[in-house]
């Protein structure tokens, strides 16, 4: 697990992860897996697809996500 990630739900964040950074959460994971701090301009696009799609992915993940004692997270229940 790529340690500059931090985990997004409570209790670990005392409010919703914003935007922000569940985009850096998503960045930080492709570059990890990927193995490139930056693209080069010939993979940038598949590069910002994946960041993109580990995002929604991460979205919808916290999103439905129930934490016992609190409901969902991300306001979805």
């Amino acid at each position: 697990m790529c340690r500059s990630i931090k985990t997004l739900r409570p209790p670990q964040l005392a409010e919703e992860a914003t935007e922000e950074e569940i985009r850096a959460a998503a960045l930080q994971y492709v570059r990890k897996v990927s193995g490139f701090r930056a693209p080069a301009a010939h993979n940038r696009e598949v590069f910002e697809r994946a960041v993109d799609a580990v995002a929604e992915a991460t979205a919808a993940l916290l999103g439905g996500l129930e934490v016992r004692g609190q409901g969902a997270v991300g306001g979805g229940g």
